[in-house]
């Protein structure tokens, strides 16, 4: 089976990107919302109707909102990061759509895909260094609750270098395949 062209493993990869972008863009769309709906409730509790009896009083409230509100800004804060992180993923997603674009119409060394691919790099190492500062805030933020320390990922700063290097070797193809066709 061929890499390259029509009908080949780039174009069947291609739509199953295709698929994957979709997906991320209802679940950005998702995440916007419910985040949307968290900042509203932390700021408003009284925006949903009471839902259970609490005390003996007699009165209604709304005692699981109340907790919402209690713990409003650091769901809101939660959500936000994880809606940030799904942005970036849906930025590198688009951008190799647009490579394996490229590489279904058989043309690999095309000069965008070296801004592309430098693009996915930043992105990774972005999203990365995203995952440690949330980290670093949540844990200055929220003293009282557990958290995980977070380990120096080997396997992502790798995935970023290695992003780069390819970005170099694009480039370095996209400006033979320039000189090719200078040559007579």
């Amino acid at each position: 089976m061929r890499a390259l062209g029509p009908g080949s493993v780039s174009s069947f990869l291609k739509i199953i990107l295709d698929v994957v972008f979709a997906a991320l863009w209802i679940g950005v769309a998702v995440f916007a919302l419910i985040t949307l709906a968290a900042l509203l409730l932390s700021v408003n509790p009284d925006l949903l109707p009471n839902i259970r009896l609490s005390g003996d009083d007699g009165h209604y409230r709304n005692t699981a909102i109340g907790e919402l509100t209690k713990n409003g800004p650091s769901i809101t804060s939660g959500l936000l990061a994880a809606g940030l992180y799904l942005a970036g993923v849906l930025v590198i997603v688009a951008a190799l759509r647009r490579i394996f674009t490229t590489l279904t119409a058989g043309d690999p060394f095309h000069p965008d895909n070296v801004a592309r691919l430098r693009l996915i790099g930043l992105m990774l190492a972005g999203l990365e260094l995203g995952r440690y500062a949330f980290w670093m805030i949540s844990a200055w933020l929220l003293p009282g609750i557990n958290h995980v320390e977070p380990s120096l990922s080997l396997t992502a700063w790798f995935s970023v270098l290695v992003v780069f290097v390819l970005a170099e070797v694009f480039r370095e193809g996209a400006r033979l395949r320039r000189e090719a066709e200078l040559t007579i």
